[in-house]
Formats: C-alpha cells, structure tokens, sequence
C-alpha cells in the first residue's frame, strides 16, 4: 500500500563515466574564465609592478586620478612628482597608471586659462 504515493528508488548503476560527463562542463567553463578573464589581468598586473620599480627620476607619468607630472623623486613608497612648475606632489607608488613619453610634459608653455567674459545682458 506505501508503494502508491511513494515510487520506489533504485540505485543508479556503476557507471563512472556519467559522472565525467556532468563535471566536464563545470571544468570547460572554469578554463575558459582562466584563459579569458585571470591569466590576462595577472599579465597586467606584473607589467604594471615591473614598470613602477623602473620609475627613475625625470620620467614622465600620469596618476590613476589623470594628473600629468614628472618624477623629481623617488623613497621605497612615495614618489615626488612635479605637476606644475613650482608644484609638487608626494604620491603612492602605486598610484601611478602608467608612463609617457618624454617630452609630453611641458611647464614653460602652460599658462594659466583666461575667463571668457560674459556678453553684456540684454
């Protein structure tokens, strides 16, 4: 009489290879986020440490914040960078996003913005 509402459970046979074939998409998608996704960021972050620990002084670089400057010094974490003629900033190593090419920066030419003047109200 119990067998009518429950149906009875049979073991599944000893077959191991229907068990590969459920797990083999599981470990398809993981090497495509490997190949896809990991191994480029992990690429780019060793670029990224191998071009802060060759910061020397003069070079030119840009901050993640998009301030222009050139390196005028160099500790083991901070790095002083001219932003501005008679302007310097004492930044995180880190903080750099990336460098450019010499000559990009240029002081003596930088004057300040002039406001525009309104035109006269009607």
């Amino acid at each position: 009489m119990t067998d009518l509402f429950i149906s009875n459970a049979w073991a599944q046979s000893g077959d191991a290879g229907g068990s590969l074939i459920g797990i083999l998409p599981m470990i398809l998608i993981f090497v495509v986020f490997y190949f896809l996704l990991i191994r480029p960021q992990q690429k780019r972050a060793k670029q990224h440490r191998e071009m802060i620990s060759s910061l020397e002084v003069g070079d030119e670089i840009v901050t993640n914040g998009g301030a222009l400057g050139i390196v005028r010094g160099i500790d083991d974490d901070f790095l002083t960078v001219q932003v501005a003629s008679e302007v310097e900033l004492k930044i995180q190593r880190n903080a750099i996003a990336q460098m450019m090419p010499m000559g990009t920066v240029d002081f003596k030419h930088s004057a300040p913005a002039k406001k525009k003047k309104s035109p006269p109200p009607d």
